[in-house]
């Protein structure tokens, strides 16, 4: 045989036969685990059945009670008591929330003249208001009701329950038992009647004894439950049971348990086999890359001059491929699962193999051409640089910074350079005139005139920028159709407003600025002067007792007004430069209102406000710092107290959406609120000008930092006198 045909048949038996060895140790790794118990009984797999059963037959047998047994077994406590009773609150909270809830819908009704709607609706809130009162009147009341709600979970425990016995029936038909309460005395068994001596061992191919060497005593704390009502025995969870669990020998051959025991048992043969076989080879192949000259069939100089003018990642990602391919087909070529059906074995065996020895080859070739590519480390830049990829990142970046003027240029070019061609080809075949002529008048002129305008309207956008550099504002920039050039006139309008609105927030701000200092200086100044006065006045000798006591009075009153000016000036400027730590805990925000509502309790009993509160029936849970929360409450119905408009009603509401909780306070205003109503949230800013009252200027300031802090919302809407603030905060 030629020298050059042996060595390629020395090159593919040592490809194929390294392939085969790697199918077997790659086998080996990935199954090894499976396969390595002595038999099925010891496997994961035959653990997850036998745990299922024992989870069935506690389920159904050993600590089984019927749904009549059960519901007799409802136990209700004092705290399940408590716990109906205070679900939502105290008896005044319940009913007031009751009362909130209909108050709106009576009203809608009586304004409507619907006197039938208004009576059911006060029927049936006098209903829920009476049975409310009924809870807590009488203990038996209560108790009637949570059994009621135990019984209809009871229920559908064993509805659950019941979805079950199918599954039980069919592990029950496998394995057999036989077992004793260790308590009572019991007996479980599936065994026949005539089998009284227990379980027979020479009958059984596996059997486990409670307790035995790895285990102890079967309890009924096994396995899962259900979900079971609090104060209901469903399950005897204290009981153990000794005994044992088998599986015949003459069981039926076709059911899932002994089906998958006789294939694992087949399978782990052929795995052995298999994976010994491969290791073999695996060490042959070694044995004969080190003994024969395996790569001399290959002319690695020849192929490195073609192969190395392909672009790196071109070769990378085909070495990647074959490799990838390659380890698959090893990965998944021993087909255990024909093991009783030898022919197609060894048939599908033989064609991964071989396919995956040709990728497998390829990967190699290509992995030793790389090899010497990868130690010219000076070349590799070089190599990086005429790439694929770095060649068109290159281009993109160059040609289609901005896309669509990639793309026009692209499209005008080539019609351009057609119509150019075109106009040679004319010249020298005349009867090309006849094409030539009518494209050029539907689409060469044309496309000239579209060069024209847009060359046009990209000198207006170069004009009106020279003049927004020098300072001179020109008018707004047509827009017309959707080019890139229609889209920097629109960003050179937009640049050019952007300026002018930013000098006129620099003009508010300049303006806010000096009414702030103004603001401050009058909010600080006024109580400061009565301090001086009133303790200039208590330096004369003469002074009466009364007098000096009632300057003193004036002094300390002003000097308090005056500390709580500051103390709220220094907390605004703190939450405003987020200075501050916010300690979130799941709050109510309904309980946090009313109690914030309950510190005003008395002032509002005095006003002549009326105050509407409605609040869902549900707690509205939501993480935040419960004091500074309570904190934004105080402020807002605070400064209601102090402008809402006399004789008029309040509306505090409470809703719990999709998007988080709304809060809303709605009032009519004292004052009248002329200009921008969003300057209220600047700090000192009041409703009265005059500054007359006695806040600070800082309530709705330090409210919405707080809100800003939590990452909500909140919101201010003026509609003639009608004052409305809305705070969105997540849940």
């Amino acid at each position: 045989m030629d020298i050059k045909w042996k060595n390629k048949a020395v090159l593919a038996a040592w490809v194929l036969l390294f392939s085969f060895g790697l199918s077997g140790l790659l086998l080996g790794l990935l199954q090894g685990s499976i396969f390595a118990q002595r038999d099925y009984f010891e496997t994961g797999q035959f653990e997850h059945q036998m745990h299922q059963f024992v989870t069935y037959l506690n389920m159904f047998e050993l600590s089984y009670m019927t749904k009549e047994e059960a519901k007799q077994g409802i136990i209700v406590t004092e705290e399940d008591i408590n716990e109906h009773r205070y679900r939502y609150g105290d008896l005044p909270q319940q009913i007031e929330n009751i009362k909130g809830q209909y108050q709106q819908r009576i009203s809608d009704a009586l304004a409507s003249q619907n006197k039938e709607a208004a009576d059911f609706f006060i029927a049936d809130r006098d209903k829920k208001i009476d049975d409310i009162t009924n809870n807590f009147k009488s203990d038996e009341y209560v108790r009637a009701k949570v059994v009621k709600e135990k019984e209809l979970k009871i229920d559908k425990y064993f509805e659950e329950l019941e979805s079950y016995r199918a599954d039980y029936e069919r592990y029950r038909a496998v394995f057999k038992y036989n077992l004793k309460n260790t308590v009572t005395g019991a007996v479980y068994s599936n065994l026949n009647t005539d089998d009284k001596n227990g379980i027979n061992k020479k009958d059984m191919m596996f059997i486990r004894t409670y307790p035995g060497e790895k285990n102890g005593y079967l309890s009924t704390g096994e396995g899962f439950s259900l979900n079971i009502p609090q104060g209901v025995t469903v399950m005897r969870t204290s009981g153990t049971f000794s005994g044992q669990v088998a599986i015949p020998r003459s069981a039926y051959v076709l059911n899932s348990v002994l089906a998958d025991y006789y294939d694992y048992q087949q399978r782990q043969k052929v795995f052995y086999i298999y994976t010994a076989c491969g290791l073999i080879a695996l060490l042959l192949s070694f044995y004969l890359y080190r003994t024969k000259p395996v790569t001399a069939a290959v002319d690695f100089g020849g192929l490195q001059q073609y192969y190395g003018k392909l672009p790196i990642d071109l070769r990378l990602a085909a070495f990647l491929a074959g490799g990838i391919i390659a380890f698959g087909l090893l990965a998944n070529s021993a087909p255990l699962y024909l093991y009783n059906n030898w022919y197609n074995f060894f048939t599908e065996l033989i064609s991964i193999l071989l396919a995956a020895a040709v990728f497998a080859g390829l990967t190699l070739i290509q992995g030793k051409l790389l090899l010497q590519t990868a130690r010219d480390r000076s070349g590799l830049n070089r190599e990086w640089q005429n790439s694929l990829i770095y060649k068109t990142y290159l281009a993109s970046k160059e040609a289609f910074l901005v896309r669509s003027v990639g793309v026009q240029i692209l499209i005008l070019l080539t019609v351009v350079f057609a119509f150019g061609a075109g106009a040679v080809i004319m010249l020298v075949e005349s009867e090309f005139a006849v094409i030539y002529l009518p494209l050029l008048l539907v689409i060469g002129i044309p496309t000239l005139v579209l060069i024209m305008k847009r060359t046009g309207y990209f000198n207006r956008i170069v004009h009106s920028v020279n003049e927004l550099a020098v300072g001179r504002f020109e008018p707004d920039l047509p827009v017309t159709g959707n080019s890139v050039l229609a889209k920097l006139a629109e960003n050179m309008n937009t640049l050019k407003n952007s300026v002018k609105t930013s000098q006129r927030q620099q003009m508010k701000s300049e303006r806010l600025k000096t009414e702030l200092i103004t603001n401050v200086s009058h909010d600080l100044r006024t109580p400061l002067t009565s301090v001086i006065t009133y303790a200039e006045l208590l330096k004369a000798p003469d002074l009466p007792a009364e007098d000096r006591d009632a300057y003193i009075e004036i002094i300390d009153r002003k000097s308090k007004r005056l500390k709580v000016l500051i103390d709220d000036l220094f907390e605004a400027s703190k939450m405003a430069s987020g200075n501050i730590e916010l300690e979130k805990e799941k709050v109510d925000l309904v309980q946090l209102l009313q109690q914030a509502l309950a510190e005003y309790n008395e002032t509002i009993s005095e006003s002549n406000l009326q105050f509407r509160v409605t609040t869902p029936d549900q707690p509205v849970y939501a993480v935040v710092d419960g004091q500074k929360m309570w904190r934004v409450f105080d402020n807002l119905i605070g400064n209601i107290l102090k402008y809402a408009l006399d004789n008029t009603r309040v509306y505090i509401s409470v809703n719990n959406s999709q998007n988080g909780a709304v809060i809303m306070f709605k009032n009519v205003t004292k004052y009248e609120l002329g200009g921008n109503v969003d300057e209220l949230f600047e700090r000192f800013k009041r409703g009265d000008t005059s500054r007359n009252t006695e806040g600070s200027g800082l309530g709705l300031a330090i409210a919405k930092s707080i809100i800003d802090l939590h990452g909500g919302s909140m919101d201010i809407e003026v509609d003639g006198d009608l004052f409305k603030i809305t705070i969105k905060l997540e849940l």
